[in-house]
């Protein structure tokens, strides 16, 4: 919880700052309201939801001017919104297999390998594939992590189709006995209209292969750009099947309170945060853990 409250110092400050001045006691509620709405604003949580929050602490605060309480409804507006879906990974027993997907830059492949890192520290057997075969640098980068992390990458010759490299990795996956298959793919979005269509060949694939799987389709966005990761995830929606998120770049940034925009927008869960570069910069999403990180 306090290395989360580290990585989020940026966001944190700007939001408390606002907030303390909000709660000072002279102010009345209509004055702090105002203020939490900036607050809310200025860590690009949205104009959408941070409305929503506003016009239910309004609700909630019509018989009380009591700053704690105030405080309080803040705390479970947000909170409402955060724990609305599971953030728990979907795993199987028999094999459980992820895919990432999100445009190019957004931190997928690294968030891939930090990922791999989690489950091999848990003891399972991991294969990685790099399944964007129109980008070298996306097969090189995931290669280095492989060696990095002492984890077996399964990758096809540049351009080849990503559905056959990704066949290809099933079959090892299940001859070998993996545990975790992790699927690394193209990003193209603005360059390729077929970007979709080429996820769900792979989707299909994996589903032809694996019954119930894929058992996570992880979309991969950058906590940075705040406000502009929804507008590539309003393109990604169009891929059927998307389970979750990961924010990545959630350290350094002032724009965390897109957190909670993202998944008021989406309806989606934020499952998994990367705060930093390293393959142990990684979190499961806790509610919980970012209210406290945010508003202490």
């Amino acid at each position: 919880m306090a290395r989360l409250k580290d990585k989020l110092s940026r966001t944190r400050k700007i939001f408390n700052d606002k907030i303390k001045e909000a709660f000072k006691s002279t102010k009345k509620r209509g004055e702090i309201l105002d203020d939490i709405m900036e607050s809310l604003l200025l860590t690009d949580v949205g104009i959408a939801a941070s409305e929503k929050i506003i016009s239910n602490l309004k609700e909630k605060s019509k018989k009380t001017d009591s700053i704690p309480a105030v405080k309080q409804h803040l705390e479970d507006e947000i909170n409402g919104i955060l724990s609305k879906f599971s953030p728990e990974l979907n795993t199987n027993s028999r094999g459980t297999v992820v895919m990432f997907v999100g445009t190019n830059g957004g931190g997928k492949t690294t968030s891939l390998a930090k990922t791999a890192y989690h489950f091999k520290k848990k003891g399972e057997k991991v294969l990685m594939v790099a399944a964007d075969t129109f980008r070298a640098a996306a097969q090189e980068q995931l290669s280095e992590w492989g060696k990095k992390l002492n984890i077996p990458v399964i990758k096809g010759s540049y351009g080849s189709d990503p559905a056959a490299v990704t066949y290809d990795a099933i079959q090892s996956f299940k001859a070998k006995q993996y545990q975790i298959l992790l699927i690394d793919t193209a990003g193209r979005l603005h360059t390729n209209i077929n970007l979709m269509s080429e996820l769900e060949k792979i989707k299909k694939i994996i589903s032809r292969e694996i019954e119930g799987a894929p058992h996570e389709v992880l979309l991969v966005l950058d906590a940075s750009i705040g406000q502009n990761a929804l507008h590539q995830a309003r393109e990604f929606s169009k891929f059927s099947g998307l389970t979750g998120i990961f924010l990545s770049k959630l350290d350094g940034t002032a724009k965390g309170g897109s957190v909670i925009s993202i998944v008021d927008e989406l309806g989606l869960p934020i499952k998994l945060i990367g705060i930093g570069e390293n393959e142990k910069d990684m979190l499961e999403f806790s509610p919980e853990e970012f209210i406290y990180a945010l508003l202490s």
